[in-house]
């Protein structure tokens, strides 16, 4: 993917508002729920920053991908959730709540691991076949400005003037979604030719590693007794990577828009299994179990 003032601009400007509008759905007791309920957070939190991260790997050396594909798919899996797994998971009647808040801290934790784990992809992957390397405490602050920051000053408005706050957050998580569903139409439209050429390469390791990660998410939290709610909500959140950060990641902070062809590709592969979460347990007959009490205060 070539460089351009979609990628460079209207990208990263686009994610700001998208995490802006994330923002003014938290409160401070949002994050309080990780001691008051930890099990749940707990299964959520490993599955994405560890287990996640080790599949990609797997999957990458196991379906023998070339090294800059190799390390896009890890940028990916690097990646925490976003609005978009926030709306799946409210739509699939999963745990709203505990979704937002595993992306919440998920998002803030990655400013830290993100630049380690694609760190060590470029040096894995690319070797010194390429000379490129990741300027950490950049690349650490520039993802605080598209995510951290944002979250922040929504977070502010919303304590400001939670009145507003509120009556604007339904209409700004659809309008995050919608914004990001034609954002990832656009660069894919942009990048047609790219993406064809390696459709076939790309497609078989992007579908496991969503399908995979969702089913890891699900089949542990039933093992560690979670309600259906979380469950769903785990499974969406171990799953549903924000592809738009990853590209941003590729283009904007690494240039290297190759790097951004798995989270193209895969962003097609989210909207398929994302509406099969919201169709089978968004309009299925049976009604999940009730979730422990996790309202706002």
């Amino acid at each position: 993917m070539e460089d351009s003032v979609l990628t460079s601009v209207i990208l990263p400007l686009s994610l700001f508002i998208i995490m802006l509008g994330m923002g003014l759905s938290l409160v401070p007791d949002d994050f309080r729920r990780v001691v008051r309920f930890p099990k749940a957070f707990s299964v959520g939190l490993v599955n994405q920053l560890i287990l996640l991260p080790i599949l990609g790997f797997l999957l990458a050396v196991g379906f023998g991908l070339a090294p800059t594909l190799a390390v896009g798919l890890m940028i990916l899996a690097a990646c925490p959730g976003g609005v978009t797994s926030n709306l799946i998971a409210h739509v699939s009647r999963g745990d709203t709540a505990l979704s937002i808040t595993l992306t919440a801290i998920n998002s803030a934790v990655t400013v830290i691991t993100i630049p380690l784990i694609v760190s060590g992809s470029l040096a894995y992957f690319l070797g010194e076949s390429q000379p490129v390397t990741l300027p950490v405490l950049k690349t650490i602050a520039q993802i605080v400005g598209i995510t951290v920051l944002p979250v922040s000053i929504g977070m502010l408005v919303r304590n400001r003037a939670e009145g507003f706050a509120t009556r604007m957050e339904q209409t700004v998580k659809i309008a995050s979604a919608v914004l990001f569903v034609v954002i990832t139409l656009g660069i894919i439209a942009a990048n047609l030719d790219l993406l064809k050429e390696h459709f076939v390469s790309l497609a078989g390791v992007t579908i496991a590693l969503n399908v995979l990660t969702m089913a890891i998410g699900f089949i542990s939290s039933r093992l560690f007794g979670l309600t259906l709610r979380e469950t769903i909500t785990v499974s969406i959140e171990s799953g549903i990577q924000n592809g738009t950060l990853a590209i941003v990641i590729a283009t904007s902070i690494l240039k290297m828009g190759d790097l951004a062809l798995p989270a193209g590709i895969y962003s097609l592969v989210m909207f398929a299994t994302g509406g099969a979460m919201m169709a089978w347990f968004g309009t299925g007959g049976r009604v999940p179990d009730e979730p422990r009490e996790m309202k706002s205060a």
